[in-house]
């Protein structure tokens, strides 16, 4: 077994040694690495590998690439693969493809092969380390087969790294144990779904529907088994954990994330930020730890706001920020929140959901693990990012009004085409969001009313979604928007309205928890990477009453969420864990 202190005294021809085989047929991958010696985690080593690759060049990385053998291949066939390569494809059954699979595999590796001119590479021992499924496998070559060169050279890598970390798990004897607990129950969790979703194979959990409780049972009974001192459910449905400090009365820390999901969700959206301090709470109860201060794990009923149009609903209780008149709310089948609060056991009472406002005097603050839900982390190869603000955003709904007119005798000079006006703003926005750094303009719907393939169109209605990391840059956008739009329908000859329909305050982190959360990375041996949120968080409730934080975690597919493609890896819930471990440790050292 490899222990970090023998490749850190090894010699550099012996420490290549030692790592052969980790990339394949690849040793300079290990003679770059060699030199950032000594290594303090295996975190670390695993990211000066990848740095030598990301530093290589693409002559050495495509190289690295056409190393690896094909998915079921001739190669395969002829046992002329590595060990370690032998191994990987056993454990996801592809030496025992059907004769119809097996033909499958070999038009989809040759038509890779075509396309982009290197083999398909894929972690086939999958995010949790026990092997995907041949159907899996298939699906995922299918669905990349149609991606884009540039893209799936990248990926390419990311696999290959993917593939690396599992050898080099094995090799030290490192199994991530509370990652694959968090993996798993995230697992367990996404078999409740709604009606209709759940048939078609799909996760959409939506607010104290039966599924929704379901998930609220599950997260208790884990709470209870993990060792929290009291759990139970609270006005709004919201799932309350307390695990109490050396001092019952001591001051806790707040957490926790929501476990609502949008409409055909991924697994870990929210959830993971329940479940890693969980794993948390459970390792310090079985190691009979209390903290000088105790820990709260809030499982937020609602954030997403599909059944009702009311975003933040479970962090808006604590908060104090929960607005009377979403009781009157009804849903798409005519069912009021009040009415549905009381069908789930819930008293339904403004009375009831204002006592579950939090003193902020009795906190420390309030941190939330989340899936990044971007592409960043992913593409520079770290598992972790430390967020530096939430953005805060406004929202748009406008109609630019013009001349509806034969699309065959209306001269080109003569037209009120309200499309067009809106397609040059859309452009203006592109450009504008563009030119600042961590900011973002988004129009997302986009409607001709009435439209016909042969009318100019005289109306066009659409959405905006403007974003900063700050207020003053957000409103600054604003502006400029509105300014353009206004000039754009004054030189065509247009009427536009626009109505604000949402509007968030930026959430700039807590310094100080930003800095404890930075040490608790930094303490992993991984280099400590900021970024801004682009998306909302119950963070963003909080942070109105106490400090607040966040810890990103990498998703892979490219970061994507709110989609079923969303996943992590088992080992970097572990590291996540292992980070929220080692911020409460800091903490109780302060």
């Amino acid at each position: 077994m490899l222990t970090l202190e023998r490749i850190n005294a090894a010699p550099p021809a012996e420490f290549v040694a030692l790592l052969q085989g980790t990339y394949e047929h690849s040793p300079w991958v290990a003679e770059a690495a060699a030199a950032k010696r000594p290594f303090a985690t295996l975190a670390a080593l695993k990211h000066a590998l990848a740095a030598g690759v990301r530093a290589a060049g693409r002559e050495r990385q495509l190289a690295l690439i056409c190393a690896h053998p094909e998915l079921a291949g001739k190669a395969a066939v002829a046992r002329q693969l590595t060990a370690e390569s032998t191994h990987e494809q056993a454990s996801a059954g592809l030496a025992a493809c059907t004769p119809a699979q097996f033909e499958r595999l070999q038009q989809l590796n040759a038509d890779y092969k075509r396309r982009f001119g290197w083999p398909f590479i894929l972690a086939v021992r999958g995010p949790r380390g026990g092997g995907l499924t041949r159907e899996q496998i298939i699906a995922t070559f299918e669905r990349r087969l149609a991606g884009h060169a540039d893209f799936e050279f990248a990926e390419s890598l990311r696999q290959i790294h993917r593939i690396a970390e599992l050898r080099l798990a094995e090799r030290f004897g490192a199994t991530p144990l509370r990652g694959q607990q968090v993996w798993d129950q995230a697992e367990a969790l996404a078999r409740h779904s709604d009606p209709g979703f759940k048939d078609a194979g799909q996760l959409t959990v939506t607010y104290l529907t039966e599924a929704h409780q379901a998930v609220a049972a599950q997260l208790q009974q884990w709470m209870q088994e993990a060792g929290f001192d009291a759990v139970r459910r609270d006005a709004v449905g919201n799932v309350v954990g307390v695990y109490h400090g050396s001092d019952a009365a001591a001051r806790r820390l707040l957490t926790g994330s929501h476990y609502d999901t949008v409409r055909n969700a991924g697994k870990y959206d929210g959830r993971l930020g329940i479940l890693v301090p969980m794993a948390a709470v459970a390792e310090l109860h079985a190691a009979g730890r209390r903290l000088p201060f105790g820990i709260e794990v809030v499982a937020f009923a609602e954030e997403e706001g599909q059944r009702y149009r009311a975003t933040f609903l479970g962090s808006s209780a604590l908060s104090g920020d929960f607005d009377p008149a979403w009781l009157a709310q009804v849903d798409a089948d005519g069912v009021s929140m009040q009415a549905a609060m009381q069908a789930a056991g819930l008293p339904g009472t403004l009375a009831a959901i204002a006592a579950e406002r939090r003193d902020a005097a009795c906190y420390l603050g309030f941190v939330e693990v989340h899936i990044e839900q971007g592409p960043v982390l992913d593409e520079i190869d770290l598992p972790l990012g430390v967020v530096t603000s939430i953005n805060g955003h406004r929202r748009f709904l406008g109609r630019v009004t013009g001349q509806a007119s034969h699309a065959g005798t209306t001269p080109m000079g003569r037209r009120r085409d309200a499309a067009c006006a809106v397609a040059e703003l859309m452009l203006f926005v592109e450009q504008r969001a563009a030119a600042v750094p961590d900011i973002v303009g988004t129009v997302g719907l986009l409607q001709v009313p009435g439209g016909s393939i042969n009318v100019v169109p005289g109306a066009c209605e659409f959405s905006l979604d403007l974003r900063a990391t700050t207020d003053a840059a957000r409103d600054a956008l604003c502006a400029d928007v509105r300014d353009e739009l206004q000039r754009i329908c004054g030189e065509r000859g247009l009427s536009v309205t626009l109505t604000q329909t949402l509007a968030a305050g930026a959430a700039p982190s807590a310094p100080a928890w930003q800095a404890r959360w930075e040490a608790a990375v930094a303490a992993l041996g991984l280099p400590v990477f900021r970024l801004p949120s682009g998306a909302g968080h119950d963070a963003m409730t909080l942070h109105q009453v106490m400090p607040q934080a966040m810890l990103f975690v990498r998703g892979g597919n490219a970061g994507i969420s709110h989609n079923p493609l969303e996943t992590i890896t088992a080992d970097d819930a572990e590291l996540c864990v292992a980070a929220f471990m080692n911020l409460l440790q800091g903490l109780a050292s302060e």
